[in-house]
């Protein structure tokens, strides 16, 4: 499962920063365990990864930086919900983000995504992506940010 993206707009706490990368997602990189969903950049370098602390809960995941540093902590609710944030916290302050399943077909998955100080009802950014196809891309307002 290689999915391509392409980051360049920042991100909460980035600064005005903008980098553009491309990144290619797979649970099957070389030098990575089976089944570690890993993120390399063109030249194979594994630049993040994601996977489960043996001593977290199952719905709870880490996202490692190339050293193995957490970055973030991902933690899945009810109802296709997630939260994340900094570290390994778990706390409301140190949220950066929520994210918001509001479609799920077998074709099509939408999510809505807010920042962490956002506490309305309008979104970020939105996912749309084919999981049949592999791909997604993501939206701020009608501008695409990453593919």
């Amino acid at each position: 499962m290689d999915v391509e993206s392409s980051e360049s707009a920042a991100y909460p706490g980035s600064g005005s920063m903008q980098i553009p990368i491309d990144l290619f997602g797979s649970k099957e990189h070389h030098g990575m365990p089976r089944g570690t969903l890993a993120f390399a950049d063109e030249s194979g370098n594994i630049v993040y990864k994601v996977n489960r602390h043996n001593s977290s809960p199952k719905d709870k995941k880490l996202l490692l930086d190339a050293s193995g540093n957490v970055i973030f902590s991902i933690h899945r609710y009810q109802k296709g919900s997630w939260k994340c944030y900094k570290g390994e916290s778990n706390v409301e302050t140190d949220m950066v983000l929520r994210v918001q399943r509001t479609v799920k077909k077998l074709n099509i998955v939408e999510l809505q995504v807010f920042y962490g100080g956002n506490n309305g009802e309008a979104c970020d950014l939105i996912m749309r992506g084919s999981p049949c196809m592999r791909s997604c891309g993501i939206y701020k307002d009608t501008e695409i940010v990453a593919q």
